[in-house]
């Protein structure tokens, strides 16, 4: 599931010119725009949303205005844009764990829609790792020198995620397996109770999106012990990969990014692409979100079709064995 940020650098050079023809040729948009976000507010999707939407607004003088509109593991919010009128008034603004819902959903026979046949990618904004953490007490090191010390006890280890089938909940299960040690998931409504539990001493592990916990990590109130990226975070270039530590099964690249309704036109998809791609390339935006742990990209729909279809052949097989399911 190798995924190389430079790859989109490239791509995107050599996609401007011809997003920018398409955006001469549509008037869109002529009214307001939903962007739903499938997670509740002040998480850093939705901070990511709202900071793409204000430039977006800017550049065409329509809003763009943010919807919260949460539960089972995103795809609720996913599920509304899925079954909305393909005219580019209703966007989604989704992360990674589209990738592992859809597929979990799938499995379990409970999908009410499909992440390929459903769905248009737009373009990938920005890479956003996720990072395992431990508590402030725990092990100093990585993740490998968790397993150290674990092995050495004779009681469970508890982590948090943001609930049943998250990315996170995922990730752990194959460190669970692919370590041996005995761990005991605690599930939670969204990443700041996971954290205030982390910070209180009362997790050994647990993670999330890094913008989520770059505070929490430099202050000190918590330790990151890895990254699920297949790169070192820019942010915190001494956090070790996944895969580094010898835990490749668990790796998976953070992303957040822009989805439409499958039918929605040529025109429409590539002028919101360009819109995208230019605020990627804002300095004043640029720096505010590396300051946040993510990577400005801004993709074309195709770099980030590759992407999902590689996540999504990558986690399945894991997923249906662990039978991880969203709830």
């Amino acid at each position: 599931m190798r995924v190389d940020r430079r790859s989109f650098v490239a791509g995107g050079l050599v996609a401007a010119a011809a997003a920018g023809r398409a955006v001469a040729q549509t008037s869109y948009p002529q009214r307001a725009v939903r962007v739903i976000v499938p997670f509740p507010a002040g998480g850093t999707t939705d901070l990511l949303a709202r900071l793409v939407s204000e430039r977006l607004q800017s550049y065409w003088g329509q809003p763009f205005v943010v919807e919260n509109v949460g539960g089972a593991g995103g795809s609720l919010g996913a599920d509304r844009v899925a079954k909305a009128a393909p005219d580019g008034y209703t966007l989604l603004f989704h992360n990674l764990t589209f990738s592992t819902t859809s597929v979990s959903l799938e499995i379990a026979g409970r999908a009410t829609h499909d992440m390929f046949r459903d769905f248009r990618p737009v373009s990938l904004a920005a890479h956003v790792p996720m990072i395992v953490l431990g508590r402030a007490s725990g092990p100093t090191g990585t993740l490998a020198d968790f397993v150290t010390a674990a092995r050495q006890s004779s009681e469970s280890a508890l982590y948090g995620s943001t609930g049943p089938g998250s990315v996170m909940n995922f990730a752990m299960e194959v460190f669970r397996r692919d370590s041996g040690l005995k761990l005991d998931h605690v599930p939670f409504r969204g990443a700041a109770p996971l954290l205030q539990e982390l910070v209180a001493g009362r997790l050994h592990l647990g993670g999330d999106q890094l913008s989520t916990s770059l505070e929490f990590i430099r202050s000190g109130a918590v330790r990151p012990l890895a990254t699920l990226s297949n790169t070192r975070p820019t942010a915190l270039p001494d956090v070790p990969t996944v895969r580094e530590l010898g835990f490749p099964n668990m790796e998976m690249q953070g992303w957040n990014g822009f989805f439409a309704p499958a039918a929605t036109p040529d025109d429409i998809v590539n002028k919101l692409e360009a819109g995208v791609k230019r605020a990627m390339q804002e300095p004043e935006l640029r720096t505010r979100l590396l300051a946040l742990g993510a990577d400005p990209i801004g993709s074309t729909p195709a770099e980030f079709l590759a992407v999902l279809r590689r996540q999504v052949d990558g986690v399945r097989p894991l997923l249906a064995e662990l039978k991880l399911v969203v709830q």
